[in-house]
């Protein structure tokens, strides 16, 4: 395969075809500034604007009130969100785009102010120790979560497997599992944050028990080839690292290869590794699990290329150049220079920042 042309060369993602390797990240963007926390019109024409990449996956959308944990984040758990998203789903593939939503549970991550002052809910009484931005428009420091039960951990699973039904119903191609940056899932996953003595607390395999559930409840609802799930090994956002950390994500991603997901999504460290952990994480699990695997952090198009060309992942995912470059891979095709983002509208309200980045045209204009 050719270095410099890797990344626009097509390839099979589960139950498609698409025709680049060039995914646009989930990103929190904070525009469900309504009542109901329903996508509008506004994320339609930021994700059709977008529909170039070979995959969108969206933004973290929360599976049920309690998962939520961030201001304004678009939920995927009632029919006014589901109609929400339709519009979106209609504008990706109006543009001839394919796209995932990501279903999310930040656990932990987030405050009572979000929960009519009742505590968030985790693996056990884990506080991350960060900061939540609460919907009165300050920060203020997490607290210790409440311990789910056993039955309220079956009940999340279902309400997973809802919101891949909801995801369907609402148009999606399929569903991303958010497994990474320190939320529920992976709260479950490391015992920093999971001390449990029921059968989702104890060993790597009982510990891995609520992910794999998840998956399989999710798999059954949207179909296991429309179904990817984002890890992130070797992150401590939001969560220290597991005590057996290696061990942990070898059994883990061991055990996803058999069960024939759209893919792997693996963000890497970004060359800023903890001890204990893997610092190639792509290199690493490549050897490991045997599916799709879409890389992210840190690449830039020369570093995608070589990435594909070299048989270390099979799709990248860029994050921060998608919010500004709407037309991210017709700028990989023709060498153009990248527009910068502006950081101070990555979480506003509105359309500054979001859908006025211009494409090549009017940028040349």
């Amino acid at each position: 395969m050719s270095q410099t042309q890797a990344l626009l060369t097509p390839v099979k993602l589960g139950d498609y075809e698409l025709r680049n390797r060039v995914v646009m990240a989930p990103m929190t963007r904070d525009r469900a500034d309504n009542p109901g926390f329903v996508p509008t019109e506004l994320h339609a024409e930021y994700y059709g604007q977008r529909a170039g990449a070979g995959l969108i996956v969206t933004e973290g959308s929360q599976i049920s009130p309690q998962g939520m944990g961030y201001v304004n984040t678009p939920g995927i758990y009632s029919k006014e969100q589901v109609a929400g998203w339709k519009k979106v789903t209609h504008a990706v593939h109006a543009r001839g785009g394919r796209i995932f939503l990501q279903l999310w549970h930040v656990g932990a991550v987030s405050h009572p102010d979000f929960h009519g002052g009742a505590l968030p809910v985790s693996a056990s009484a884990f506080n991350p120790k960060t900061k939540a931005y609460v919907p009165a428009g300050v920060q203020k420091d997490t607290v210790a979560a409440r311990e789910l039960s056993t039955a309220e951990v079956r009940q999340v699973v279902r309400d997973f497997a809802q919101g891949a039904r909801n995801s369907m119903e609402a148009g999606f191609d399929g569903v991303e599992i958010h497994g990474a940056n320190g939320y529920l899932v992976q709260q479950f996953l490391r015992d920093s944050s999971n001390w449990r003595s029921d059968e989702y607390g104890g060993s790597i395999e009982n510990r891995a028990r609520f992910l794999f559930e998840v998956v399989e409840a999710v798999s059954k609802a949207a179909g296991a080839g429309k179904t990817g799930i984002r890890l992130s090994p070797s992150n401590t956002y939001n969560n220290p690292l597991d005590s057996q950390n290696v061990a942990l994500y070898d059994h883990v991603i061991g055990r996803l290869s058999d069960h024939g997901l759209a893919y792997l999504h693996l963000r890497d460290t970004g060359g800023q590794t903890p001890e204990g952990a893997v610092a190639d994480v792509t290199g690493h699990y490549r050897r490991i699990y045997r599916g799709t695997l879409i890389t992210n952090t840190g690449y830039d198009r020369d570093k995608g290329n070589r990435v594909i060309a070299e048989g270390l992942a099979d799709l990248v995912a860029y994050g921060i150049p998608f919010i500004s470059n709407p037309d991210l891979v017709e700028r990989f095709r023709s060498g153009a220079e990248l527009t910068r983002a502006d950081s101070a509208t990555f979480y506003s309200a509105g359309p500054k920042g979001y859908i006025d980045y211009p494409v090549l045209q009017t940028a040349a204009a």
